[in-house]
C-alpha cells in the first residue's frame, strides 16, 4: 500500500492531468470554461468569486514555498524554523479559512438561487465537495498539533515531493507522517487528477498574458464636439 500511495498513485495523477488537458483541448475546447452562471446572478457572485480565487491562490502558493523551498534556502535568508512554522501555521490557516469562506458563499448561492441550481451539475457538487474535503483537511491537518511547532513536514513530505520529479520516489519517508497529513496529500492528488474534467481546468487558460501586454493609450476628444470627426486634409497635431 505504501509503495502504491507515495510512489504509483502521484504518477497516474499526473497522467490523468495531462491526458484530460490533451482530450479536453482537442475534443471539448469550447467546454474549456467555468460556465459561469454570472447572468442569473452577480451580486453575491462578485462577493464570493474574488474571496475564493484569492484564497486559494494563496492555498497554492503556500504549498508550492512549503513542498519545493528547502529548509536550507530560507535558513540562508535567516529565517529560522520556528519563524517559518508559524507563518506556515498563522498564513496557512488564514489562506484556508479565506477559500473555505468563499467556496461557502458560492455554495450558498447556488442551493439559494433557483436559476443557479438549475445550472449546478453532478459534477459541480462532486468538485466542491473534493475541493471543501481537501481544504479542510489541510487546516486540520495544521491545527491538529498542539505543541506549537507545528509537524514538520519539510523534513519528510517535502523531500518525498520533490523525489518525484527525479523518477525516484522515496516512499519511506511518508510512512511515519501524521494520518491526517496522508489523507490530505491523497485529496489532493486525486483533486489534480480530476482538474481537466471538471470547471476547474479554466486555471489553466487564465489570462496570464494581461500582466505583459502593453498599456492600452487612451485618447480625449473635444467634449464639446458631438457626432463622427469631420475629414480634415493633411496631418494632425499627436493629442488633438
Amino acid at each position: 500500500m505504501t509503495v502504491f500511495l507515495w510512489g504509483v498513485l502521484p504518477y497516474a495523477a499526473f497522467a490523468l492531468l495531462v491526458a484530460g488537458l490533451v482530450w479536453r483541448h482537442r475534443y471539448d475546447r469550447f467546454g474549456w470554461t467555468t460556465r459561469s452562471s454570472q447572468v442569473y446572478e452577480s451580486k453575491l457572485l462578485n462577493i464570493a468569486s474574488p474571496v475564493f480565487h484569492y484564497g486559494i491562490l494563496f492555498v497554492l502558493v503556500g504549498h508550492l514555498v512549503g513542498l519545493f523551498v528547502p529548509a536550507s534556502w530560507t535558513g540562508a535568508l535567516g529565517v529560522s524554523e520556528y519563524t517559518y512554522h508559524l507563518f506556515s501555521l498563522y498564513g496557512g490557516t488564514a489562506a484556508g479559512v479565506l477559500a473555505v469562506a468563499g467556496i461557502g458563499m458560492l455554495i450558498y448561492r447556488r442551493r439559494t438561487k433557483a436559476p443557479v441550481l438549475r445550472a449546478t451539475t453532478a459534477n459541480d457538487k462532486a468538485m466542491y465537495v473534493l475541493l471543501l474535503g481537501a481544504i479542510v483537511l489541510g487546516m486540520a491537518a495544521k491545527l491538529s498539533d498542539t505543541s506549537g511547532d507545528g509537524y514538520d513536514y519539510r523534513g519528510t513530505i517535502a523531500p518525498w515531493a520533490r523525489s518525484l520529479f527525479i523518477l525516484r520516489p522515496q516512499t519511506g519517508l511518508m510512512e511515519g507522517v501524521p494520518v491526517l497529513y496522508q489523507v490530505h496529500a491523497v485529496a489532493g492528488m486525486v483533486l489534480i487528477a480530476l482538474v481537466p474534467y471538471t470547471r476547474l481546468v479554466h486555471m489553466f487558460s487564465a489570462p496570464v498574458q494581461y500582466l505583459v501586454r502593453p498599456y492600452v493609450v487612451y485618447r480625449s476628444r473635444d467634449p464639446r464636439q458631438l457626432g463622427p470627426r469631420p475629414d480634415r486634409r493633411g496631418w494632425e497635431r499627436a493629442g488633438s
